[in-house]
């Protein structure tokens, strides 16, 4: 505000009026609202500006004179910019710039400073210089970075605030210069003896000077005056370099440097290491051995020479070996002696008066030394040991031999023998005797008789007399072999010990020298080997001794031996099985590992202790773990494991960052076992649990806010702090987080700038560490930054004009930077003064304003502005004309987009502006279109009406675009644009990481890196190759990266090689393209050194031992594929084909090479895989190996099932067994009643062979009579049995007996009729007629299937036995099975009735005789008329007796089709039909005893051996169970002439099951119900029977023994044509049954003969 006083006095009594005028003119004061007069004539203006600076002047006017004052006014504003700012490098100083620039207009204020800004490689701009002399027209630029490019621009400032910035100058780029730091970080470690390994990291970015073209390492010996050595690596990416080829265990000075195109930089600090140690290469020196005693060397030596150990001397070993065994020597470890020049050592335990060749040798951590000259040297002599074999032969009353041989350790040279012998117990009858050495047997005389003596022999060397042999012997008896000791018993029973209690045998008439314990351990059985466990000496009265050393909780089985002077008895009889007590586990699980696993957890790992280190139940074995903190702090925690084979844990719940200590031991019911040895680990690095505490703020002006502090809490920490965030943005607004990092631990405390003024921020802090970043501090705190000027108001437009007026509207400033507390709107003539301006000040919530008395057709320049407490801000101004023929604005030009103006994710467009309209443009607007699928999109709707050019960013790298702009003015909005051309942004530097999916220990020193790329549209370019970083960790500290570049983008695995073994490695990835590199991902850990195997166990070979084991052998994969220790190997097994169902896992945690899997099934094809494991896990399995295990018995048939059961018969069906084991070789069947029937209990078996079919027709069974059947299966022995019962008859529900039948003949057919019965429970389904020859044959079933609807049937004789009677019954079906059969029929013979004299045949063989016998009369006549010489004789005639019949079994039926036959439980005679010739019974043989009585296929006659395959079935009875029946069997002939079209043999001799015994029954005996089975005939099949295939109509008998009574149906139905148009009660005739041989008899009926 300007405030002028006019400073006049006068007279109270005179008026004065005050005016005021501005270069001349009058001001309208009313009319402008900033300017007020008070009363006194002080002129005040309100938000000055530009247009009030002139010359004002106060007229004072009065009626007594006027006088007047005038003062310039001058308004103070923002400097203007600094012009003609140029830029250029200095010539007199290296990396400075010089600057120049013309001096602003101050704003009518002083200038204070000018503000100098900088970008640096196309950096955003920063604050360069913030305090320039306002005086200076130059400065230079100093400190700056070579091969770097810069821009400046300046800004002045005065006491109204800061002014526009200059032009930018153009960009400078500093020339190279070589790297002014060296390489950070350099590590050496040695590799191996003769290399180093070499890391570094590049110099800092800005010390780099250039692009690195590679380094330079330098190395040399440590200390010694000698040249240095220089390798150059060529590309910057390589971070390491392994120097290879150097001196074995010698320290070398390393230093390495970088080069760009400017020359080398700085060499690094010089690193010192040592190669690794190698292996002495010269033995040591003067080495003398000689022996002290009989057992012990000594050994003196001088060390090598230092410069020939090659390492740190360990130590000495000392060996000896016995000539010829250089391999299996004996060796000793002596610490190395730095104080004496000459050194000792002992070997000692070695074997006495033997001879040795000694050497020594150096070695070091490596290996060993080359060994010294081999020294021959020979222990001492000493007692010689006991005598071999001592022996007595040719034993008299007075005298025996002695026989023995040398001792097997003679200890030395012998010199002799000493014999001495005594009576028993009597020592003062000692005789003793002096041999020599070659003497090995001695004739004892002067002896008593039947005398005991004890005979003493002893060798003797230099040094004395050796151990005594002796033995007890009579004289004149000679000893013999010992007896086997008796009455084993066993007592005391403990987990490690038992006491056997025995009776000595027969001591073979001398002392019992030796006694000897052998048993079975664990598996006890006749094939398990017996070991010896346990001997007693020089007891020969023993009758107990403990057996020690025996494994808890094991079954074992004893004998005993005793042993004499002649040998060892046979073993005892055997004891009966014990089982040790159950002890502790003896021994810790070995092998104890601890990995990290997570930021919470530990990953365990043990071997699982052996099953023969249980000592107890298997089932209460397992694994007790303790872990706690190893700093003592915390409780101990417990965990148990009841898994006896788990050899893994993972601990949760734990801290992160912690180190813990962990120990395993075994337990079982008795007790735990030793912990093992305590084994530390590390939970994970993590990122803090919690922010930092004590989080302040405070605001030091309008646009930055210090921000502070204190630590994390230390158990929040859950890693080593790296540095911290601050994390911050607008309060409520939707927006991600801005933060500021500050690296390292030691900053608590930031400056945040560049800040929004009067803006309120929410501020947090968190710490992060490698792993990532923490959780932020907590609730944020909430700061304002200082309020300042506004900005200018926004979104200015005139929506109303008129030729004399308008309406402005406007919305607040976007900055207004604290509280808005007023508006000021000028406007004036385009074409005249500021001074003339008409000022508005307008209360702050003001958004429009009408101007008035506006001259038409004119242009208005309008200024608006607003205030807050720091005063009026920046001013917006706009141009309006007046007029009404304002229209939309034209369309830009078509947007142009210069390729020097494409960058990676921003594009700049330059277009002419088209015709406003006659309403100036107030924005412009552009949009964008993602090619080639995207739409347009706004980008920008507020480009300023001035603007000709725009940046538009937030592109996507590498991506195609189309723009287009359109302007908008007061009317509206103009067209868009044309489209500009494509243009494709340039490529930037990855936004994303790759995801690495696994990284696994491959190798003991590598791993492999499998990943995931990026998504495309986060690579931003063409995506070049991965970068990997790796480094080794540390707890305390962190090692620098080192990397290694895969060229291949297509890439998705890498393997990291020659690392260090026993090490935890961090890892992470990159991707690059031609721009540069992405963020890194998140690190993954691995531990290397562990690795699984990479090969699978070698030539696996299988052998089937027995039924129910396999031998599986092979040999462990090769050294190189272990990667460690092989702990085991798992053996998979499973059933060929049928692996997902059947496989299982055996696992050996030792590393044997040979296993027996046990419990297999029998016969059966088994795929054996093997694998090998170590500590790090599972290697790959072998290739499986088939073999099968032997045959075995198989198990039961899976079911029995009855069907078609009736009064007499069954039909058996078996299923085959579920386990084979084996080839079925057949089948066998028995089935008794299981009460006697007429006081016989009778037991029938038949063998089946082969495996099908599996069925039967058992027939001859009495009726209501419950059976029992068992059936076992047969491969190269039978197996078990399944039993199952079934009663016979009639069951509950089914028909009722049919009424009678009524037999008709007519010529050769049969029409039987019946009357309908009770149908039972459920209607009648169908009919079965049964036939039986008269005789008392066996029914059988001869028409199957008969429709339920007649009661009538015909048939044709043509299938019943030509001449024989039968019987005839019927029996009705329904839903319950079988009913009760009618009563029998009248007899009926199947004799065809026309007689044979009425043959033509028969007519024809009478004419021949008659003829014959004609010529016969005419010749005896004509003889007898020629021969009158002939005397008359007499003839006696012997009548013609009839001949005698041949007998034998008729093996035949009347259709070779018929599928049933017959086994009786007797002896049958064959009469009637069966054995009838001419009506002429012959005389059967003797019957034989039914004691002996066994049918089987030897009965069947040899003329059909030819078709009789080699399978056989039988039947036997129980000679006990037979009842004494008289009888005998009567024989007939067969007629050699008989059509074989019907015979039974011919048919039914192809099928093993049938051909085994045809029997009749004999006529006079008791009626006993016979036994029999039938099968039908497979080659009919349609008339075959299919057993079990209905469920309905079938009966599965599921328990063994079981009484099974049927209720329904059990026979199926096949197909049979049938009248449907027959009636109940009418005549059935089947087409075919009238026709001779035209119709096939049916199943299950057989013709008798």
């Amino acid at each position: 505000m300007a405030v002028l006083t006019c400073g006049v006095t006068h007279d109270p009594n005179v008026a004065i009026r005050h005016v005021w005028q501005k270069d001349g003119a009058a001001i309208e004061v009313d009319a402008i609202p900033r300017m007020r007069i008070d009363e006194v004539g002080t002129l005040y203006i309100s938000h000055t500006w530009s247009g009030d600076i002139g010359l004002y002047t106060c007229k004072v006017l009065s009626v007594g004179g006027n006088d007047s004052h005038s003062a310039p006014v001058r308004v103070r504003q923002l400097p203007h910019a600094p012009e003609n700012l140029a830029a250029q490098l200095s010539t007199s100083e290296k990396r400075a710039i010089s600057l120049t620039w013309a001096k602003a207009f101050d704003g009518n204020s002083p200038l204070l400073y000018y503000i100098l800004e900088v970008s640096e490689n196309n950096s955003p701009w920063t604050v360069h210089l913030m305090s320039v002399n306002p005086e200076s027209v130059g400065l230079t630029v100093r400190g700056l970075i070579p091969a770097r490019s810069y821009q400046f621009r300046i800004c002045a400032m005065n006491d109204v605030g800061r002014g526009q910035y200059s032009r930018e100058t153009e960009r400078l780029s500093l020339p190279e210069e070589p790297p002014s730091a060296s390489p950070q970080n350099v590590i050496a470690s040695g590799r191996t003896n003769q290399s180093i390994m070499i890391q570094w990291q590049p110099p800092p970015e800005n010390q780099q000077n250039g692009a690195l073209k590679g380094y330079i390492i330098r190395y040399c010996l440590a200390g010694l005056p000698v040249e240095h050595q220089y390798k150059n690596i060529t590309n910057s990416d390589v971070h390491n370099f392994l120097l290879e080829d150097l001196i074995i265990w010698t320290n070398y000075e390393i230093a390495v440097a970088s080069y760009n195109g400017a020359g080398l930089g700085i060499y690094s600090p010089t690193v010192t290491e040592w190669t690794l140690q190698g292996v002495p290469t010269v033995s040591p020196g003067n080495v003398h051995t000689e022996a002290i005693n009989s057992t012990t060397i000594r050994f003196t030596w001088t060390p090598p020479s230092p410069q020939f150990i090659n390492g740190i001397n360990q130590g000495y070993k000392l060996l000896a070996w016995e000539p010829g065994q250089i391999e299996d020597f004996t060796m000793v470890t002596v610490r190395p002696n730095f104080q004496d020049k000459i050194h000792v050592g002992y070997i000692r335990g070695l074997k006495k008066f033997a001879e040795y060749y000694t050497s020594v040798l150096c070695f070091t951590t490596p290996g060993d030394g080359p060994r010294s000259s081999p020294q021959p040297v020979r222990t001492h002599e000493d007692y010689p040991g006991p005598i071999g074999h001592l022996s007595f032969t040719e034993i008299l009353d007075t005298s025996l031999k002695v026989s023995w041989r040398e001792p097997h350790e003679k200890n030395g040279i012998l010199t002799g023998y000493r014999i001495s012998w005594e009576e028993y117990n009597r020592t003062n009858t000692r005789v003793t005797h002096y041999l020599p050495n070659v003497t090995l047997d001695y004739r004892v005389t002067g002896l008593t008789a039947l005398t005991t003596y004890t005979i003493e022999v002893a060798a003797m060397t230099s040094k004395g007399q050796g151990q005594t042999s002796s033995s007890t012997i009579s004289s004149g008896v000679p000893p013999e072999l010992p007896g086997s000791p008796t009455n084993l018993a066993i007592s005391n029973i403990g987990s490690r010990s038992v006491t056997l209690q025995f009776r000595p045998g027969y001591d073979g008439k001398t002392s019992i020298s030796r006694w000897l314990v052998e048993a079975q351990i664990g598996a006890v059985g006749e094939q398990e080997e017996w070991q010896l466990v346990h001997q007693l000496v020089n007891e020969p009265d023993a009758r107990s001794l403990e057996v020690p050393n025996l494994n808890p909780f094991t079954h074992y089985r004893f004998r005993m031996r005793q042993v004499n002077i002649v040998g060892t008895s046979l073993p005892s009889q055997l004891s009966r099985k014990i089982q040790t007590l159950q002890a502790p586990p003896d021994m810790a699980p070995a092998n104890v590992t601890l990995r990290t696993a997570s930021e919470t957890s530990l990953w365990l790992r043990w071997v699982p202790l052996p099953e023969s280190e249980y000592n107890g139940n298997q089932d209460s074995v397992g694994y007790k773990i303790r872990y706690g903190k190893s700093d003592g702090n915390g409780s101990t925690l417990n965990h148990v494991i009841h898994d006896r084979i788990e050899r893994e844990f993972t601990i949760e719940d734990l801290e992160e960052w912690t180190e813990y200590r962990v120990q395993v031991q075994a337990f079982n019911a008795i007790g735990s076992g030793p912990w093992s040895q305590e084994v530390k680990g590390r939970t994970r690095e993590s990122v803090p649990s919690s922010g930092p505490t004590n989080v302040t703020s405070v605001a030091l002006n309008s646009n930055s806010i210090l921000v502070k502090w204190n630590e994390i809490p230390q158990q929040n920490r859950n890693g080593l702090v790296l540095g911290y965030k601050v994390l911050y943005k607008e309060k409520d607004l939707e927006a991600p987080m801005k933060f500021k990092t500050i690296e390292g631990n030691t900053t608590h405390a930031v400056h945040l700038v560049d800040l929004g003024k009067y803006v309120l921020y929410e501020i947090q802090v968190l710490a992060f560490t490698r792993i990532g970043d923490g959780m932020p501090s907590f609730p944020p705190i909430l700061e304002r930054t200082l309020d300042d000027v506004p900005g200018p108001p926004v979104g200015i437009l005139f929506p109303e004009v008129r030729t004399t007026s308008l309406r402005l509207v406007w919305q607040p400033p976007a900055e207004p930077n604290g509280i808005i507390l007023a508006y000021q709107v000028t406007h004036r003539l385009n074409t005249s003064s500021t001074n003339t301006a008409v000022v508005d000040v307008l209360n702050p919530n003001a958004r429009q304003y009408t101007a008035t008395g506006l001259k038409p057709e004119s242009s208005y320049i309008f200024r608006i502005t607003a205030q807050t407490h720091k005063g009026w801000g920046e001013a917006a101004e706009v141009l309006v004309v007046t007029t009404e023929k304002r229209v939309h604005p034209q369309p830009p030009s078509k947007p142009a987009i210069q390729q020097q103006d494409v960058r990676s994710r921003s594009v700049l467009l330059s277009w002419e502006p088209g015709s406003d309209g006659l309403s100036p443009v107030r924005y412009y607007t552009i949009q964008i279109l993602e090619l080639p699928n995207g739409n347009w999109s706004l980008h920008s709707a507020s480009v300023s009406h001035e603007s000709t050019t725009y940046l538009v960013d937030r592109l996507k790298p590498f991506t195609s675009y189309k723009f287009r702009v359109k302007a908008t003015n007061d009317v509206g909005d103009g067209e868009y644009s044309e489209e500009s051309d494509s243009v494709t942004t340039l490529q930037a530097a990855p936004d994303e990481a790759p995801e690495i999916l696994s990284v696994t220990p491959h190798t003991t020193t590598s791993v492999m890196i499998r990943w995931q790329p990026p998504a495309e549209e986060k690579i931003n370019g063409i995506l070049l190759g991965y970068r990997i970083r790796y480094r080794e960790l540390v707890y305390d500290n962190y090692r620098s990266f080192t990397l290694r570049t895969v060229g291949n983008p297509g890439a998705k695995w890498s393997e990291l090689t020659q690392l260090s073994k026993h090490r935890r490695y961090e890892i992470r990835m990159s991707v690059y393209n031609a721009v540069g590199e992405g963020p890194t991902s998140p690190p993954q850990e691995v531990f290397v050194g562990e690795a699984v195997p990479t090969a699978p166990a070698q030539n696996v070979q299988v052998q089937g031992s027995t039924a129910t084991q396999l031998d599986v052998t092979w040999e462990p994969p090769p050294r190189e594929a272990q990667n460690g220790d092989v702990q085991g190997y798992k053996i998979y097994y499973w059933e060929f084909q049928r692996q997902n169902e059947t496989e299982k896992l055996k696992t050996l945690f030792l590393p044997e090479t040979n296993v027996k899997l046990k419990n297999m099934t029998g016969y059966t094809t088994y795929l054996i895989s093997v694998s090998a494991f170590n500590a790090a896990g599972d290697g790959p399995r072998s290739t499986p190996i088939r073999s099968r295990t032997q045959q075995a018995a198989p198990s039961a048939p899976s079911y029995i099932r009855f069907s078609e059961l009736t009064t007499t018969s069954v039909n058996v069906s078996w299923g085959a067994p579920k386990y084979p084991n084996g080839i079925i070789e057949g089948y066998q069947l028995v089935y008794e009643p299981c009460t006697p029937v007429d006081g016989v209990s009778k037991i029938v078996t038949v063998d089946v062979k082969g495996n099908s079919p599996r069925w039967m027709k058992i027939k001859d069974l009495s009726d209501g009579v419950t059976y029992a059947y068992r059936i076992k299966a047969k491969t190269f022995t039978y197996g078990p049995d399944i039993e199952a019962n079934i009663t016979t008859g009639p069951g509950e529900g089914s028909p009722g007996p049919p009424g009678e039948p009524l037999i008709y003949r007519y010529g050769s057919v049969i029409t039987i009729h019946w009357s309908s019965g009770d149908s039972g429970k459920a209607p009648i389904t169908r009919y079965v007629i049964e036939a039986r020859p008269s005789d008392e044959g066996l029914w059988d079933i001869l028409i199957k299937d008969v429709p339920k609807e007649v009661t009538s049937y015909t048939f044709s004789m043509d299938i019943l036995k030509q001449g024989v009677s039968y019987d005839f019954r019927i029996v009705a079906l329904n839903d319950y099975g079988y009913g009760t059969p009618s009563s029998p029929s009248p007899s009926v013979s199947a004799q065809n009735t026309t007689p044979f004299y009425e043959e033509w045949w028969f007519l024809v063989v009478i004419a021949l005789v008659g003829l014959i016998f004609i010529l016969l009369l005419v010749f005896v006549l004509i003889i007898r008329g020629q021969s009158k010489k002939y005397t008359k004789k007499t003839e006696s005639g012997n009548s013609t007796k009839a001949g005698t019949l041949a007998h034998e079994e008729i093996l035949s039926l009347d259709n070779g089709r018929f599928p049933a036959l017959e086994l009786n439980n007797r002896r049958l005679s064959v009469k009637n039909s069966f054995c009838r010739k001419n009506g002429i019974y012959n005389r059967s043989p003797p019957r034989p005893s039914p004691g002996s009585l066994h049918y089987s296929d030897e009965d069947i006659s040899t003329k059909y051996n030819d078709l009789i395959p080699a399978e056989s079935s039988s039947l036997t009875e129980k000679p006990s169970e037979i009842s004494d029946s008289q009888g005998s069997d009567s024989d007939c002939e067969v007629d050699q002439n008989r059509p074989k079209t019907h015979s039974f043999v011919n048919h039914y001799i192809s099928d093993p099951t049938y051909y085994n015994s045809w029997r009749r029954q004999q006529k006079g005996i008791s009626r006993i119900q016979a036994y029999s089975y039938t099968e039908s005939e497979l080659g009919d099949a349609a008339h075959s029977h299919q057993p079990a295939t209905d469920s309905t109509n079938s009966i599965q008998v599921t328990q063994q023994g079981s009484l099974y009574r049927a209720k329904r149906s059990l026979t199926p139905t096949p197909q049979n044509p049938s009248n449907s148009s027959s009636q109940p009660g009418t005549l059935y005739r089947p087409a075919s049954s009238l026709a001779p041989g035209s119709r096939t008899p049916l199943a299950g009926f057989s013709s008798f003969v």
